[in-house]
């Protein structure tokens, strides 16, 4: 295994740019909280015949099925991009869900079918168009079996350093101990911005934002960025954290203002439970659409994926991982004993560059330090842990001899929203 600090190529200085991986620009998007199969599960439908989402009998109906209180749930398909919220991605429930490989605990870990659900083309046209026109990951796993922060971490820096929740004193843990991938770009003078919504993704580590103000930009920078043909190297663009969700759901509670909260929790762009589905695949079509029909698009690579399930059910166990460093999750009393050996659930992930394997996937194992094992054997950075210094890169996603997508396709607009 490499090690922490060691470079990808011991041949060439740090900081220097391999020629032989087709891009300049690498533009990251983390959407929230949901499977493959919750999302992607009916991909085969619409083309992408070699995508290992959910079983279909000769009817169409899903065969996919976990125990519930009267007998098995089979998974559905959801009318509408409305979302419930009874889900959860603690790491208890996620734990409980995984079952040891069995992928048996999703109804019974929150009383309630909604983790069957799944999202069929016709409800979320773009995301079925952009998986089924680029190159899909049949094996890119969550980093952590827990929630939004710790996956982050991960994101950003190859390990949650002992955090397993997110929570606000999971906020206090401090700096990773070998930095961020941020840390190493400003040593080695590669250009970044962090592009966000309404909250920054890279407050997952405070100490980002504290220490790297100056690379945040609104969301219309990035716009403006594209348009021009200025985008940095490495961008992470944010959607919509949700603050008018996050409202909503505390209204809810509150006999007068119900029905507002009720209407105001689906709101945001991130796809988090209880949002509406509209929100997200509206954000991301526009941003990946700036993308495509930006003048660096023949050198752009973008990395579209999910930070965890959000309690959706993936019939594909996770397998064992390497363990990032030395520090182990901080437990409670009550929590399932376990480490950060072993990936979370499988979640979408979709690479999108002119030299992507058209209709294609792809069977290698990655989790989100891929995104940092990617990013450091294109510039030579030093690794930040075990876990991205032995994660594989995304370079088996495309093909290097041809560009399929020297013009840029054509893809489905976003969902409509039935509210």
């Amino acid at each position: 295994m490499r090690e922490p600090d060691s470079l990808p190529d011991n041949g060439r200085p740090a900081g220097s740019p391999d020629a032989s991986m087709p891009f300049d620009h690498v533009v990251v998007v983390m959407m929230e909280n949901h499977s493959f199969d919750n999302i992607l599960g009916a991909l085969r439908r619409v083309g992408q015949r070699e995508a290992d989402g959910l079983s279909f009998d000769e009817a169409g109906a899903a065969t996919n099925e976990n125990p519930g209180p009267h007998g098995p749930v089979r998974s559905f398909p959801f009318p509408s991009t409305a979302q419930g919220s009874r889900v959860s991605q603690t790491w208890n429930a996620t734990h409980e869900q995984i079952d040891s490989g069995r992928m048996d605990g999703f109804v019974r870990s929150v009383g309630s079918e909604q983790p069957m659900g799944y999202y069929p083309p016709e409800v979320i046209p773009f995301a079925y168009s952009l998986a089924s026109t680029f190159t899909v990951a049949n094996r890119w796993f969550s980093s952590a079996p827990c929630q939004t922060i710790p996956n982050r971490r991960f994101l950003l820096a190859g390990t949650a350093y002992g955090a397993i929740a997110t929570d606000v004193p999971t906020l206090f843990d401090g700096s990773p101990p070998n930095g961020t991938i941020f840390d190493r770009l400003d040593a080695h003078d590669i250009t970044w911005r962090n592009y966000f919504t309404d909250v920054p993704g890279t407050v997952a580590i405070p100490q980002v934002v504290e220490r790297h103000f100056t690379h945040l930009r609104p969301l219309g920078s990035f716009f403006e960025d594209c348009a021009v043909g200025q985008l940095p190297a490495v961008s992470f663009v944010d959607p919509e954290a949700g603050a008018l969700s996050y409202l909503g759901t505390l209204l809810e509670k509150l006999p007068v203002l119900g029905s507002i909260g009720a209407r105001l929790a689906t709101h945001g762009g991130s796809e988090e439970e209880p949002q509406d589905l509209s929100h997200g695949e509206s954000w991301a079509h526009r941003v990946v659409q700036a993308v495509l029909d930006s003048p660096v698009w023949p050198k752009t690579l973008l990395i579209y994926t999910y930070d965890e399930h959000g309690g959706y059910y993936d019939h594909v166990p996770p397998p064992a991982a390497p363990a990032p460093d030395t520090i182990p999750p901080k437990l409670g009393s009550g929590d399932v004993h376990g480490g950060y050996d072993i990936y979370g659930v499988r979640v979408p992930a979709v690479v999108v560059s002119p030299y992507a394997q058209p209709r294609a996937v792809t069977n290698v194992v990655h989790d989100h330090t891929s995104v940092l094992a990617t990013i450091e054997a294109k510039w030579n950075l030093p690794a930040l842990t075990y876990r991205d210094a032995n994660a594989a890169t995304v370079m088996d996603f495309l093909d290097t001899s041809a560009p399929a997508f020297a013009a840029p396709p054509r893809l489905a607009g976003p969902a409509a929203s039935d509210r």
